[in-house]
């Protein structure tokens, strides 16, 4: 009962935000179709089994008015059954893309809002593989709940209607056994709810692995494409290094557990199928066999047996709800698992942006970014990098330096406001506009325009000025091309992206811009050329670069460095080797 409870409350928290959405309406109305024609449909139900009656009674009788008035009544009512079925399943079909059109949006989101989808990638949290959860289990999710939401809902009504005509039938045709009559009140409504129990038991006994074997499948199935989408994107890196026999055993070893686990699902399905199919195969002959002695001893017509095996079944299926779909329940708690789990890692990375625990990043009135009891850990606690009341001088181009592994950009990321773990705070002059620039830089697949101008939507800037730009900074090769479609990080050197990332900063003119080795690809003339443009079309943004060439302190003003003392790097003016923020130029 408390797996049930729990179940059921993360069906409702996961499905009825949408239900009281924007698209809340039209929502509401598709449900309560789909719900008002599966009530329809058993009410069919309840007249054909009556039907059943008459009709069967009609071919004993050898009555052919009878027989010819309960075919055409049968026509009428199978016309209505196949005209509902359809649009039963063309409205679920429409509340289904509705509802998955929305539970995606939602998603995409939460996940990408404020770098929540980096802070859960950082702490390598459980949700793994986002884009399944977000495309795969939102679909499975949908549709698997309108199925067995609205089967439940049908069940639950078909039992309740012809439990009454069971019932009554258990009267009139009473059981029988070696020739003695017993009234048992019911025993019809009896015999189906032991053999619907005798069933679940079994059912639940056999396939309850079946739950856990379906969530490692599907995680299985999303790192195997994850992996060969890894292998795609970095096909040059492979190729350069021959590493095509260390990808194949990789991909080898990924898929084996997918193979693995199917395997498992496999001999679990077979021996849950074999019960279920016994099941069902017997339910056919069983409520004949506890009728067929009142038809022989002339109790009841053959109409009235043909009914009650009818209603039984009827019965005998809406209380096997649980068997006959267990396979889709283990499938759909699977789904369920995991997109609990992706909310809860969206949940736990947009609460650390904001815990008193994680460094604060302000607004502040003046024009400098000021780092106050700044201490930058790594996830798992370790101190990295430290500043205290070190400030970074607006419209002051600076030089950070420091050995490989200092925490160089890292602290950039912390100044970003997306890296969390540590304490202190960064103040930013408010409404300032940050650009950073890696070295190497993201570019979305799409036309080479919407590459340059990225994040900004198309039509941000002229086509004539990101030409001009990118005959700037040393593509001009390039600038016919801003309406071709391509893969541009990897179509691209990385000196050629990392002069494309140059050229975004051109467009966007940034108040303050951070070069993490923006420039390392690019030979010594080209970076000073660069950095000369930077100097000439950037004059009021305030650069601050990482970099090891030395030829970089011609074009910086102050340079820090990052000293080691003791477990961590501090964060140093390299002319007073002292934490401070003077405003002196130091280079």
């Amino acid at each position: 009962m408390n797996n049930i409870r729990s179940t059921l409350a993360t069906v409702w928290r996961i499905a009825a935000p949408y239900f009281r959405s924007e698209d809340k309406l039209a929502g509401r109305l598709l449900l309560a179709a789909v719900i008002s024609i599966e009530l329809s449909l058993v009410l069919i139900n309840v007249l054909l089994n009556q039907w059943n009656n008459r009709f069967y009674n009609a071919l004993q009788e050898k009555n052919w008015e009878g027989f010819v008035t309960e075919i055409a009544i049968f026509s009428v009512l199978a016309t209505f059954y196949i005209g509902l079925s359809v649009y039963q399943l063309y409205l679920n079909q429409w509340l289904q893309i509705r509802w998955r059109r929305w539970m995606t949006s939602h998603y995409l989101g939460e996940w990408l809002h404020s770098a929540n989808h980096y802070r859960m990638q950082l702490r390598g949290d459980a949700a793994d593989n986002p884009d399944q959860r977000i495309t795969d289990d939102v679909k499975l999710f949908v549709e698997q709940t309108l199925n067995i939401g609205v089967g439940l809902l049908s069940s639950i009504v078909t039992l309740a209607s012809f439990v009454v005509i069971l019932w009554g039938l258990s009267a009139t045709a009473p059981l029988h056994i070696l020739g003695a009559e017993f009234e048992i009140p019911g025993y019809l409504v009896w015999g189906a709810l032991i053999y619907a129990i005798f069933g679940t038991a079994l059912t639940q006994w056999i396939g309850s692995p079946l739950v856990n074997l379906d969530f490692q499948q599907q995680r299985f199935e999303a790192d195997f494409r994850f992996n060969l989408v890894r292998v795609r994107e970095n096909s040059e890196q492979i190729a350069l290094l021959q590493g095509e026999s260390a990808e194949r055993q990789r991909l080898s070893e990924r898929f084996g557990r997918v193979v693995g686990n199917w395997y498992m699902i496999m001999r679990r399905t077979k021996r849950l199928t074999a019960f279920t199919s016994s099941y069902a195969q017997a339910a056919v002959i069983f409520p004949y066999i506890l009728v067929a002695p009142a038809y022989f001893a002339n109790k009841i017509q053959l109409g009235g047996m043909m009914q009650t095996a009818s209603a039984f079944s009827s019965v005998q299926t809406a209380l096997s709800f649980f068997v006959s779909t267990y396979r889709t329940l283990a499938e759909w708690r699977a789904v369920l698992a995991r997109l609990d789990g992706f909310e809860t890692a969206i949940k736990s990375a947009a609460a650390e942006a904001i815990s008193t625990s994680s460094i604060g990043v302000l607004s502040s009135g003046g024009s400098d970014i000021h780092l106050e009891k700044l201490l930058v850990n790594l996830p798992n606690g370790t101190p990295l990098v430290s500043a205290d009341s070190f400030t970074i001088l607006g419209n002051q181009r600076t030089l950070v330096i420091g050995p490989s592994g200092a925490g160089k950009s890292t602290l950039f990321r912390a100044i970003a406001g997306i890296w969390p773990f540590g304490s202190g705070s960064i103040a930013i002059p408010a409404k300032a506009t940050l650009m950073m620039l890696p070295q190497r830089p993201y570019f979305p697949v799409g036309s080479l325009y919407a590459a340059i101008v990225y994040p900004a939507e198309v039509g941000a800037f002229s086509s004539d000025r990101v030409r001009e730009i990118l005959i700037a900074v040393g593509l001009p090769q390039l600038a016919s091309r801003l309406d071709e479609e391509a893969h541009w990080n990897r179509m691209l050197s990385l000196g050629e992206q990392q002069r494309l990332g140059l050229a975004r900063a051109f467009l966007h003119q940034p108040q303050y811009l951070f070069l993490d080795e923006a420039s390392a690809s690019l030979d010594e003339a080209s970076e000073a050329a660069l950095y000369k443009l930077l100097e000439k079309r950037l004059p009021r943004t305030t650069i601050v670069s990482i970099g090891h060439r030395s030829t970089l302190e011609a074009f910086h003003q102050r340079k820090v460095v990052l000293r080691r003392e003791g477990d961590r790097f501090v964060l140093q003016n390299q002319a007073e080797g002292v934490k401070s923020s003077s405003d002196a130029p130091l280079a």
